[in-house]
């Protein structure tokens, strides 16, 4: 009698697949994202929720692209869009129950691309049946990309380069730590006592720009990425390669983390689980809330 072999899980996409989906965000990226950057009219530009949180033609234009190439790919996935879910916000609902979804975030960090910034880049997921199973964060400015799927680690692609394998960092105790903690995304009666939390660490800020966060994070340039306000089109993918990438990522209560989690949750991700837990009881508060 021989030992049995380990089963071998199959990647979520063939290479060919994830070539054609990295290739689809860089042209979209071209065609309507980098056109647009510092040429916006005023009436390209929207709020949504109120003035911190914008919408552009940009926005619009390469969400609705990205879409149509999906589909062409993948005719019977369920695409969940930034934008489209701005109009049809029960599609959310379907992405527990989709064997194949496309979360597309087309401009992450709008109000910095709005504003001029160089800060922003475009997420795209691919979840089954809520679990992330493949990520992209692309930066358009640079026109690289890292990407992940749950069979093997994080990487980075650039044009005309082999592809880099990325590690997160070592961790440490919280006063050696930097990372990243929106404050804008937490309720009003809960930021003064996450602000008052900033100098246990060697550095807490923001980027506003959920993409660069978690490719800062990926790359072991930050040691945690704290986020609130949890919609699927900003953190799937994120959360899947921080992972790839060798780190800790659950909601802060424990729980694994899923594209469908509830809007309230908050997502902790660290170097290493005992980073991880020790980021934890800082922010502890926050369960009890």
């Amino acid at each position: 009698m021989t030992d049995s072999l380990p089963m071998t899980v199959p990647a979520p996409l063939t290479p060919a697949q994830r070539t054609s989906i990295v290739n689809l965000v860089r042209r979209a990226a071209k065609a309507e994202i980098l056109p647009r950057f510092r040429a916006l009219a005023a009436h390209e530009i929207d709020q949504k929720t109120g003035p911190q949180d914008l919408v552009t033609e940009a926005d619009r234009a390469a969400e609705a692209m990205i879409a149509r190439g999906l589909l062409g790919l993948f005719p019977n996935a369920l695409i969940v869009g930034e934008e489209d879910v701005s109009k049809n916000p029960d599609i959310v609902d379907k992405i527990a129950g989709a064997e194949m979804a496309f979360t597309i975030d087309p401009v992450d960090g709008t109000w910095n691309y709005a504003n001029g910034l160089t800060t922003f880049g475009v997420i795209l997921s691919m979840t089954r049946y809520g679990t992330p199973v493949f990520g992209l964060l692309y930066d358009p400015v640079m026109d690289d990309s890292i990407i992940a799927d749950d069979t093997g680690p994080a990487q980075m692609l650039r044009p005309r380069r082999a592809a880099q394998t990325l590690s997160v960092s070592k961790g440490g105790p919280i006063e050696q730590l930097t990372g990243y903690v929106g404050l804008y995304n937490l309720p009003q009666d809960q930021r003064a006592a996450m602000a008052a939390t900033f100098p246990r660490f060697d550095r807490a800020t923001s980027l506003r720009c959920a993409c660069h966060e978690f490719r800062m994070l990926a790359q072991g340039n930050v040691d945690f990425v704290f986020c609130a306000g949890l919609t699927p089109w900003d953190h799937a993918a994120g959360v899947l390669i921080a992972q790839r990438a060798g780190g800790h990522v659950a909601q802060l209560d424990g729980s694994d983390y899923r594209a469908d989690a509830p809007r309230e949750g908050y997502i902790l991700a660290a170097s290493d689980t005992a980073t991880w837990g020790r980021l934890r009881d800082v922010f502890s508060f926050l369960l009890a809330e």
